[in-house]
C-alpha cells in the first residue's frame, strides 16, 4: 500500500454543520424527525491531537477486507500510543505500509486481504509511525 502524506490546513476556522440525533436505520426505515442536536465539525470529531496528527492518502488493496480503501483518506495520530488490533502506519527497512498490529501471541502487522501474506518483523527494526484513528473514504469515485 503507498500512501501519500497530506498536511493539515493552517488556522481553519471552525466549518460546523447541523448533526441531528435520529440514528439512520441500515434495517427497516424509521420515521424521520427534524431535530438538529448540535452542529459537527468533522476537525474536532476526528483529532484528538491536533499537534500529533497528519493525514495520509492510501493506495492499493491489502486493507480492502477491513473497509480501508484505495484513495481513502487515513486520520493518523502519532500521540496514539499503539495497542492489539489497530490500524499503524508502519516503517520496515524504510518502507511504508498499512497494516493491522497484531502483539499476540507474537508481533504481527496483518493485512485485511486474503491474497496478501502477513508480515512477521523483527520487534528492532519495526517502526511505527502512527495510529490510523478514522478511515474516510468517497461512496463514489471521484478521482
Amino acid at each position: 500500500m503507498k500512501l501519500q502524506l497530506l498536511r493539515p490546513g493552517k488556522e481553519i476556522p471552525p466549518q460546523t454543520h447541523p448533526f441531528f440525533s435520529d440514528l439512520a436505520s441500515c434495517g427497516f426505515p424509521s420515521p424521520a424527525q427534524d431535530y438538529v442536536e448540535s452542529d459537527l465539525d468533522l476537525h474536532d470529531y476526528c483529532i484528538r491531537h491536533p499537534s500529533a496528527t497528519y493525514y495520509l492518502r492510501a493506495s492499493g488493496d491489502s486493507m480492502s477486507d477491513g473497509s480501508l480503501f484505495n484513495g481513502d483518506l487515513l486520520v493518523v495520530d502519532c500521540a496514539e500510543k499503539p495497542q492489539h488490533g489497530d490500524i499503524v502506519v508502519a516503517s520496515l527497512q524504510g518502507e511504508f505500509t498499512v497494516k493491522r498490529l497484531l502483539l499476540r501471541p507474537r508481533l504481527i502487522l496483518q493485512p485485511m486481504n486474503a491474497v496478501w501474506a502477513p508480515i512477521y518483523p523483527d520487534p528492532n527494526e519495526l517502526e511505527i509511525f502512527g495510529v490510523v484513528t478514522h478511515i474516510i473514504h468517497r461512496t463514489r469515485e471521484m478521482y
